[in-house]
């Protein structure tokens, strides 16, 4: 009961999380001056961080997400000492997309700036700027603001009384032309007239908040709940599992002998099917309390950590490989007989549930030979996906496709005559999951192979291996290979063929891959496409512009409604949407042809020719950068804050349909684009 009670808050906090606005503020800071000596003190800023969300540590190189850095805007009377430190657990994991291995913070950190005060008065105006994400999006580049001023030990408050200080006077928004990056996405026509803002440009409808429009039309958003559907597959991965441990010579045979024993020592049938179903049951909660055991064993942050870490993938790797070997025939993996008989004379001494529960215990310690390597892929599988309930949720599918046969069975003994017979089909599946394990192997791989820059498995090499291993599948299903379990006189059966036939297919598919084909089937398992040397696919899909105002003045011009994508350089999610949707032929047709693209990258370091200070939500930001400028527009016209973020707008900046943020569906993007131009179309 308590579990169940976890599971329902669980999924009741992950659709709260969904349902969450995206004007989202995840990390909340305090700041302070503190005096460590007579001219020594420190700058704190100290960040308390939201479950689930991990902010960006310092110097993580240029090519990395947004960093930690200290900035100063005036700093009198005192002297920075040393670069910007951390206090605090930095947790640092490989991150493919980046190519390189990232350092964060969980929970939170205090970044510490120390000075030296020269001794009389001093005044610091300074801002820390920082990065967090979290599994579905980003955050732009944030400032926290700190201004400090007073007294050095051992001078006179007449020369305190010199420092100017901070107006309070609140002060209005005078925006000037940003500049824009010179970049090969900015058109250079010279028949494309370029704007010049002017203090109105932000009081024009360009820059006009939209959010209750956008909140209108999202209200008709049936987007399913993503923590919820990754919950789901979790789950329906484990019953796979379940209903494949099954079929295997371990498992299989048991089941009529199991039924037969509840049904012959119990004279009433209705005391022979509550049996059944509790030792079914048994084993439901057997399984589920692994799936705990291994969530308590590494911890909520082991289990993020997972996904990413080398030394754990590299392991992972070896496993699948032994558990491979062990479906192909090489070995057995046997658990000590001693443990199995130990048990199943403790059920035969035991009487009540308590000797169901043994019986079922035994089960599980016969059958690990053949469920071990398939509960060892589903652990790992599971595990690196960062799920906190993952491994719990993928046993509890295992137990309840194991568990089914003896409780139907057992309602219904006829059926027993009409199931399959046990026999070489058995090996056959064995070794199909061995193929399987094999190539997840690579997989895992994979990871640990980016972390230390091997280059052992770049994208050609590992489509190649795939194609082998799935063509020999293909070869064995169709009778062309033979293992050591295998009868000599093996056929190949209906279904093998066209399993056989699937597999060989699916390795004919991924061969155009190794000239850089996008494979989109299996883009989720193969190293990213930059790790190939040989590639002939082109670039599909750019934006024609990274300024707002110019990108509205060319779509007003063509008569084209507009795409703007807020997105940013260090935005791992905006690169997986541009890899996994933007290169989708129909996708890609719609934003070149139909639509004005506008990308405005809210990390753009570009400093605005003069800094624009703004009040929002009651306090004063200073923008300083062109980056800090569009999330600035973000905030204010969308209502949002997180990357990526997508909008249709007509050249008058109101939407034209809902908005839509991190979602690989291409079906339903390319449904959103087509809704937007029929939008527009009926507005002209």
């Amino acid at each position: 009961m308590k579990t169940k009670r976890r599971f329902t808050f669980a999924l009741a906090l992950l659709l709260t999380l969904t349902a969450w606005a995206q004007n989202v503020t995840p990390v909340r800071f305090t700041t302070q001056m503190k005096q460590t000596a007579d001219q020594q003190a420190e700058l704190l800023f100290t960040a308390k961080i939201d479950a689930g969300w991990h902010l960006y540590s310092t110097r993580l190189g240029q090519d990395g997400p947004i960093e930690a850095t200290f900035h100063t805007d005036k700093i009198e009377g005192a002297t920075l000492v040393g670069d910007l430190t951390f206090r605090g657990k930095e947790v640092s994991q490989f991150d493919e997309m980046f190519g390189m291995t990232l350092r964060f913070f969980e929970g939170s950190v205090t970044f510490v700036q120390k000075v030296r005060l020269n001794g009389g008065p001093y005044a610091i105006d300074c801002y820390l700027e920082y990065g967090a994400c979290n599994d579905e999006m980003c955050l732009p580049p944030t400032q926290v603001e700190m201004h400090v001023k007073g007294n050095a030990p051992g001078t006179s408050q007449r020369a305190a009384a010199a420092i100017p200080t901070t107006p309070t006077t609140t002060p209005t928004i005078t925006p000037t032309p940003p500049t824009t990056p010179t970049s090969p996405t900015t058109p250079t026509s010279p028949t494309t007239p370029t704007p010049s803002p002017t203090a109105d440009t932000l009081a024009t409808d360009l820059w006009t908040p939209v959010t209750d429009q956008l909140a209108a039309f999202n209200q008709g958003d049936d987007t399913q709940d993503s923590g919820t559907t990754s919950l789901w597959y979790i789950f329906l991965e484990g019953l796979l599992g379940g209903l494949l441990a099954i079929l295997t010579p371990c498992v299989w045979p048991i089941i009529p002998m199991t039924v037969s024993f509840f049904l012959k020592r119990n004279k009433e049938r209705r005391k022979a099917v509550t049996e059944a179903v509790t030792y079914g049951l048994s084993i439901v909660v057997i399984y589920v309390l692994l799936g705990l055991a291994v969530t308590a064993v590494f911890g909520a942050s082991a289990l993020n950590a997972l996904s990413t870490n080398a030394v754990f993938n590299v392991f992972f790797a070896l496993l699948l490989v032994v558990f491979a070997a062990s479906f192909f025939g090489a070995f057995e993996l046997t658990l000590p007989s001693s443990w199995s008989n130990k048990v199943d004379s403790k059920s035969e001494q035991t009487t009540g549930l308590l000797s169901i529960f043994l019986m079922a215990f035994t089960l599980t310690l016969v059958s690990f030979s053949c469920t071990g390597p398939i509960i060892g892929f589903l652990l790992v599988a599971v595990a690196t996906q960062g799920s906190i309930l993952g491994p719990a949720i993928g046993m509890l599918g295992f137990a309840t496709a194991l568990a089914v046969p003896f409780t139907l069975f057992a309602l219904f003994p006829t059926l027993l005559k009409q199931a399959p017979r046990s026999g070489g089909w058995m090996n056959t599946v064995k070794v199909v999951l061995g193929f399987v394990e094999l190539a997840f192997a690579l997989k895992f791989l994979s990871v640990a192979d980016l972390a230390y820059g091997w280059h052992l498995l770049d994208r050609e090499v590992f489509l190649s291996l795939w194609i082998v291993m799935f063509g020999l599948l293909g070869c064995y299903l169709l009778g062309w290979l033979k293992f050591p379990h295998d009868d000599d006189s093996r056929k190949t059966n209906v279904p093998q063929f066209f399993l056989g036939l699937a597999a060989l297919s699916f390795a004919v598919y991924m061969v155009p891959g190794l000239w850089g084909a996008p494979l989109k089937a299996v883009s989720a398992f193969a190293p990213p496409m930059n790790t190939q040397d040989f590639n002939l696919q082109p670039t599909q899909t750019e934006a024609r512009f990274t300024d707002y105002e110019l990108g509205m003045r060319v779509a007003r011009a063509e008569g084209k409604p507009v795409m703007v994508d807020f997105t940013g350089f260090g935005c791992v999610n905006c690169r997986k949407m541009e890899a996994a949707v933007w290169t989708d032929p129909k996708v890609s047709q719609l934003l070149n042809r139909q639509y004005v693209l506008i990308s405005l990258y809210v990390d753009d370091k570009t400093p605005l020719p003069e800094r624009q200070v703004v009040t929002e939500n009651g306090q004063q930001h200073t923008l300083r950068t062109v980056g800090d400028r569009w999330s600035y527009l973000q905030r204010t016209k969308f209502g949002t804050n997180a990357q990526p973020f997508y909008v249709l707008l007509d050249a008058d900046g109101r939407p034209l349909t809902g908005s839509r943020a991190y979602d690989e569906d291409i079906a339903a993007y390319t449904e959103w684009l087509n809704k937007g131009l029929d939008s527009f179309r009926h507005a002209r």
